[in-house]
């Protein structure tokens, strides 16, 4: 039992409950005793530099709750608007078919006049969109590709390959690369013997 007692008083010779070291001399502070000029000092510097550290932590946290509105805010409006360049490229087009709609209710409108002024159109609404990253899909005499193709029939064609598109449909277009329409092609297939 005695050294039990004996342990117990070495933990409290190594440390003092308020962090203070027994071992050394030095008693710790006491609590009702009156602070001198220094250390009064001393806690208002503290407390100043703690305060102003609290005004820089909340500054820094309205800028970025500030932050993050914003970014939220144009992130919304660039979707909104991410459109407009697109079709500010095609309202020419869209004017040029008024006008192609108009002359052709004109009694002097002749056939191959309206087929230039509707090819021109086309290849104008073409190049706007293709300048935008749309890409055609070319299936003609190509392999089947379920990637790209999407097969609505098949005929049994001697001269061509099992596999391969035999015609294409109805066009498909990638926006760079990804799919957005599949091609629809006829396919072929081994003729039944």
């Amino acid at each position: 039992m005695s050294t039990q007692k004996h342990q117990k008083t070495e933990v409290m010779e190594t440390a003092a409950p308020d962090g203070g070291d027994l071992k050394q001399g030095t008693p710790p502070p006491d609590p009702s005793a009156p602070l001198t000029a220094g250390q009064i000092e001393e806690l208002k510097a503290k407390a100043a530099k703690a305060d102003e550290y609290w005004d820089r932590l909340l500054r820094s946290a309205a800028d970025l709750e500030n932050f993050k509105k914003r970014a939220t805010r144009e992130r919304q409006e660039a979707i909104r608007f991410a459109n407009a360049s697109l079709l500010e490229k095609l309202i020419p087009a869209l004017d040029n078919l008024d006008m192609a709609l108009a002359a052709s209710n004109a009694e002097s409108a002749s056939v191959e006049s309206l087929k230039t002024g509707i090819t021109m159109i086309y290849n104008q609404l073409k190049g706007a969109l293709a300048e935008a990253g749309l890409e055609e899909i070319d299936a003609a005499d190509q392999a089947f590709d379920p990637n790209l193709h999407e097969a609505v029939a098949q005929e049994e064609i001697p001269s061509t390959p099992e596999g391969h598109v035999v015609r294409q449909l109805r066009k498909g277009y990638k926006l760079r690369d990804r799919l957005l329409r599949p091609a629809s092609v006829v396919v072929a297939r081994k003729p039944v013997a």
